[in-house]
């Protein structure tokens, strides 16, 4: 076991401040990586508040972790030292069930995710990217394309995959129309994924701010959504609809702005559950679906895609001794478009 600087938590809603914890020696199939950047996610407020009521302490969050490899086991193959790779929000999984066997890791009820979590021995917790180091094993350690700068591409390792997923599940592609809604972490990614993959995008957003950000990411189009004309305008025009905000809005209005057979796809969680009335997704063969992150071959599938695309997060880079601030600012979604903090401030 070695021991590491970290920043974390030891009990829910109190302040982020140093920490030490300790990983792994590096075993025959172990990846030993120095962290260079971690992204945050509003997923790491809500887990370092307890807003779930999952949380596991004491907690170092971060699973958008991008570095440098230091180390191997002496059964890797494919990594060596000094290549640039990527930890997102998995470090293990059974193996044996039907879902990791369709490479669909992140349904598995064994999932190991990482941090907040229990290992598989069921006593060791794990720690995330908050940290200058971390050991994975090689199953779970992504290869991030060379033309991409660390420090931007550390967001795609969770807002990437979780909206590259969905988009290719359903689809994507020439011909289709696609609305994202909300452009915060995940909805910034998801425009420039959606226009790499050639689709029509618009984006929905409560007021038009954001219009001239929307189109330089690659969006066709921007409505406001405070306004009822858009969704008189816009009734029956999409085949796709990538829901990104975490609020209680009125899914009912939104899913009667999707074409027969079009789905609306959740990726936010809302505190409560809209309620949705049923004769508005029956009427026209809609659906209402949800996608959570993505499996490890999709994952580096989506960096390989987006390496090909020059696709990276437009990022707000901060020391770690801003994190708390940082977590304040999200929740008041003051930050275009995702903190990553530079570790070597740690």
């Amino acid at each position: 076991m070695q021991k590491v600087k970290a920043f974390g938590v030891l009990k829910a809603k109190e302040k982020l401040g140093p920490m030490q914890i300790s990983r792994r020696d590096v075993g025959t199939n172990d990846v030993a990586i120095d962290i260079a950047y971690c992204g945050v996610c509003h997923s790491d407020i809500h887990e370092a508040r307890n807003e779930w009521d999952t949380s596991i302490f004491p907690m170092v969050p971060g699973h958008e972790i991008v570095g440098l490899v230091t180390n191997v086991g002496s059964g890797v193959r494919g990594f060596k030292v000094g290549d640039k790779v990527g930890v997102g929000c998995l470090v293990d999984s059974c193996r044996d069930c039907s879902e990791c066997k369709d490479n669909l890791e992140q349904f598995c009820k064994g999932a190991v995710f990482t941090y907040s979590c229990l290992e598989k021995d069921k006593k060791t917790i794990t720690q995330g990217g908050y940290s200058t180091k971390i050991v994975v094993n090689q199953d779970f350690v992504l290869r991030i394309p060379d033309n991409l700068p660390l420090d931007k591409t550390a967001p795609l390792l969770c807002a990437g995959i979780t909206t590259y997923s969905p988009l290719r599940h359903w689809n994507t592609g020439p011909g289709k129309k696609v609305a994202i809604i909300g452009l915060g972490g995940l909805g910034h990614v998801a425009v420039k994924i959606a226009h790499a993959m050639k689709a029509e995008v618009t984006v929905l957003t409560r007021s038009l701010d954001k219009k001239d950000d929307a189109i330089r990411l690659g969006a066709d189009h921007a409505y406001e959504t405070n306004d009822p004309k858009t969704f008189e305008k816009l009734s029956s025009y999409f085949d796709l609809i990538i829901n990104t905000v975490p609020a209680k809005i009125d899914w009912d209005k939104y899913l009667e702005l999707l074409k027969r057979d079009g789905s609306m796809v959740l990726l936010g969680i809302p505190s409560e559950a809209p309620q949705v009335y049923a004769f508005t997704l029956i009427g026209a063969r809609r659906s209402l679906a949800g996608s959570l992150i993505g499996g490890i071959k999709e994952t580096q599938e989506m960096l390989n895609f987006c390496g090909k695309h020059n696709i990276t997060a437009d990022i707000e880079l901060i020391s770690i001794d801003k994190i708390n601030e940082a977590y304040e600012r999200v929740v008041k979604d003051d930050v275009k478009y995702r903190f990553v903090i530079d570790i070597a401030t740690l």
